[in-house]
């Protein structure tokens, strides 16, 4: 009798091979490889200028690469426009907010929709039995999205009138109404409390669930950094010096002296 094993093989989501941008003679990132997996949750650390937004901004075409290929799934993006990686399925949010601050909540999360809508001027300006239709299911979705994220109550708010953490989710909506596969977050928590950290913990998890997707994100807060990742890749000046698990990365050696020094590791050991 013949026995078949099943082999169960882990797909990519997102990776980066040889990835290098320079800025001049600086060096910001150095022939870093990086794979997110489908349905993962991995985290990318650093110090201050490690080159940890640098990597971010490049796999979203915000700059371009000096060196290295970019791919979702199988598909180069490497270099693209923003715009086509966005519709490609690759959503993102800012270390600093980026919202429109005289447009709603829902007006911000209608923006994003745009490569999805296939009304052009003409019907815009006829305002045509489709456009209309289009219009009214861009509102439910947008709708739909701020409830998702918890601010439902404010879709006709201005986003300038928003508190910080629902500015943080507001983006995170924003950038879910590109109906990304992958989704990237730089520095989520910037600015919240420890409480309003470990809820949006518990939102990174739902959002991996409900919405089938996969989680890179850049964070400061090595709590929430290690609640949340299923591994971690460590930066420092440019060059990637450990990857792992967060049981792995909280005891490397490299990592203990890239945030706390030689002299604290040494006092560690």
């Amino acid at each position: 009798m013949t026995t078949t094993t099943k082999t169960t093989e882990t797909r990519t989501a997102l990776r980066a091979e040889h990835l290098t941008v320079r800025f001049g003679g600086l060096v910001a990132v150095n022939d870093v490889s990086f794979t997110v997996p489908e349905g993962g949750i991995v985290s990318m650390i650093g110090p201050n200028g490690a080159g940890k937004t640098t990597f971010f901004n490049a796999l979203t075409g915000l700059y371009e690469l000096t060196a290295g290929r970019v791919y979702i799934g199988d598909r180069d993006i490497t270099n693209l426009a923003p715009h086509r990686i966005a519709a490609l399925g690759v959503g993102r949010t800012f270390q600093n907010i980026r919202l429109f601050g005289l447009m709603t909540a829902e007006e911000n999360v209608k923006v994003a929709m745009h490569s999805h809508l296939r009304s052009g001027v003409t019907a815009t300006v006829l305002h045509t039995p489709r456009q209309r239709r289009e219009e009214r299911e861009a509102r439910e979705t947008a709708r739909e999205l701020l409830d998702f994220v918890g601010i439902g109550r404010a879709a006709d708010e201005y986003a300038r009138n928003l508190s910080y953490g629902d500015q943080r989710r507001l983006e995170v909506a924003r950038a879910l109404a590109v109906r990304p596969s992958v989704l990237l977050l730089d520095e989520p928590t910037a600015g919240m409390n420890p409480r309003e950290s470990a809820r949006f913990t518990e939102f990174v998890h739902r959002v991996r669930e409900a919405k089938n997707l996969s989680v890179l994100l850049i964070e400061h807060d090595m709590s929430v950094v290690m609640r949340v990742s299923e591994r971690i890749t460590v930066l420092d000046h440019g060059e990637r010096i450990a990857e792992g698990t967060p049981e792995q990365i909280r005891s490397d050696a490299r990592v203990i002296e890239a945030y706390l020094g030689k002299a604290a590791r040494e006092r560690r050991l």
